[in-house]
């Protein structure tokens, strides 16, 4: 595999255009920002190891029915390789959308994400998946 060229900007923009990309479901563009060796790391979760496997794993909600965004509360770099995330992500399944607090560390070489690493709770995630629920049958 050929070398890919280091990313001339701040980590913290790599990973807010990262983030902007996954809303806007171009999930290539945003592994453009990434490590082919990327690792994807959730609370509990196994590991999805490998840029393939994380662009196959994301294809998988680039559905009409599926959606993510994410209200981003901190971000804070480490210098140019370590950036820390506070937010608040939603996925949404039909007319289901649960939202559930993330930590996030991402760590980066040569200006591109090498570990995404997401630390959430359970409880808050089932928590936020009752909420959604209950407003998807009761909206209206």
């Amino acid at each position: 595999m050929p070398e890919l060229p280091e990313l001339q900007q701040d980590a913290i923009t790599t990973v807010r255009e990262f983030f902007a990309a996954m809303e806007m479901n171009i999930v290539n563009e945003a592994l453009d920002l990434a490590d082919p060796g990327i690792v994807w790391k959730n609370t509990s979760l196994p590991d999805v190891r490998g840029i393939d496997r994380v662009r196959w794993v994301l294809s998988g909600l680039n559905r009409p029915q599926f959606g993510f965004r994410a209200d981003m509360h901190h971000i804070a770099a480490d210098g140019e390789n370590v950036v820390l995330t506070e937010r608040t992500d939603y996925l949404r399944f039909g007319p289901v959308e649960i939202s559930f607090w993330v930590c996030g560390t991402f760590e980066l070489r040569d200006g591109r994400i090498i570990l995404w690493h997401d630390h959430f709770s359970w409880e808050n995630f089932l928590r936020g998946t009752a909420v959604g629920v209950f407003q998807a049958l009761f909206r209206r």
